[in-house]
């Protein structure tokens, strides 16, 4: 048994989601059943993409909830990924290049062992990603 970390969420229309994640973020596909979901290679875990109804809009589901921590108030619920440096910079540059920030790169415990850069994005059907790196490592 591995320990890969799986996550399954809502992809709406998986022809506008799935290239997200490859174009844009620079993941890899994994197994697919057309019309039905697609696997992605997020760094090394399955994020699995299932087609629903597209949310059309931030309307199309409830308000998000945002808790604080420090130096961000953060929505809640999110996914993401601790990446190398040198892979951030690069996702980073990516998304920049291609859409815009739900909250704009900044640094979280600074001083700190945790020392982090962070940022968070949302993808075609609303689902909200943290991308980080720890900057002490």
């Amino acid at each position: 048994m591995s320990n890969i970390f799986h996550l399954a969420i809502p992809g709406g229309n998986l022809s506008i989601t799935v290239p997200f994640y490859v174009d844009v973020l620079g993941c890899a596909l994994g197994p697919a059943e057309e019309g039905r979901y697609q696997d992605i290679d997020f760094w090394g875990n399955e994020l699995t993409l299932h087609e629903t109804a597209p949310r059309n809009s931030k309307h199309d589901h409830p308000e998000r909830e945002r808790h604080a921590v420090d130096m961000g108030i953060v929505c809640i619920p999110h996914f993401g990924i601790h990446l190398p440096r040198d892979v951030f910079d690069v996702v980073k540059a990516r998304i920049e290049q291609n859409i815009n920030y739900l909250d704009r790169p900044y640094v979280r415990y600074e001083g700190k062992d945790t020392e982090q850069e962070t940022f968070f994005i949302e993808d075609p059907n609303y689902n909200v990603l943290e991308i980080k790196t720890l900057v002490n490592v």
